[in-house]
């Protein structure tokens, strides 16, 4: 993240307008919950953060912008999350990994059902693109660095079984919303599965 945009949230953290931001922020994830991205109007975002839509454009340009930084912020919380994690044994790292997207709080079927809307709007969003492929690096790299701390890597480079790695967590996430045969405790136990094996550490 840009070190200016850093200290610009740093300074307004807290402020009346930061909680507004965060209502806003709120509101748009229940109606996405609720309805889905494209069904959502301005006017029902609003309604939800209780404000004028006329209110709501003094601190977003629309509803792309609000969705914009919102899924920027859940990005780099994500990614916060693993930097936690970066100095565990590749065992537990793992096993860490598992837990936060398959047990996590964001993790009900509603949430994935956000996540998966994200993405969605992502493909014809340059905003959304950008912070989607800057938050794919980024978690592949972690993968990657995971690989390098195992007793052997799966296909032998760990930059190839991070690319596994990582459309197994996006995959087996994704199949839980849509596949009545699995729910998040098969995914969860078949990601640490084949991260392990893949690791040499099985």
């Amino acid at each position: 993240m840009p070190k200016a945009t850093q200290q610009k949230r740093s300074q307004r953290a807290g402020s009346r307008g930061d909680q507004r931001r965060r209502r806003i922020f709120k509101s748009l994830h229940d109606c996405i919950l609720a309805q889905g991205y494209v069904k959502t109007t301005l006017a029902d975002i609003a309604n939800g953060a209780d404000m004028s839509a006329s209110h709501l454009l003094y601190y977003f340009k629309g509803k792309e912008a609000i969705l914009e930084q919102y899924f920027e912020n859940v990005s780099v919380r994500f990614l916060e999350e693993l930097d936690e994690f970066s100095q565990q044994p590749p065992e537990q790292q793992i096993l860490s990994l598992a837990d936060f997207w398959f047990r996590g709080e964001a993790s009900t079927i509603k949430e994935i059902g956000f996540m998966l809307e994200c993405f969605g709007a992502a493909v014809n969003d340059d905003v959304l693109k950008v912070t989607k492929a800057e938050f794919d690096v980024h978690c592949k790299a972690h993968l990657a660095r995971i690989f390098d701390s195992c007793p052997s890597i799966f296909m032998g480079d760990s930059k190839d079984a991070a690319e596994v790695g990582y459309g197994l967590m996006i995959g087996l996430r994704s199949a839980v919303y849509f596949d009545d045969d699995i729910d998040l405790e098969d995914a969860h136990r078949l990601f640490v599965d084949s991260m392990q094996t893949m690791g040499g550490l099985k």
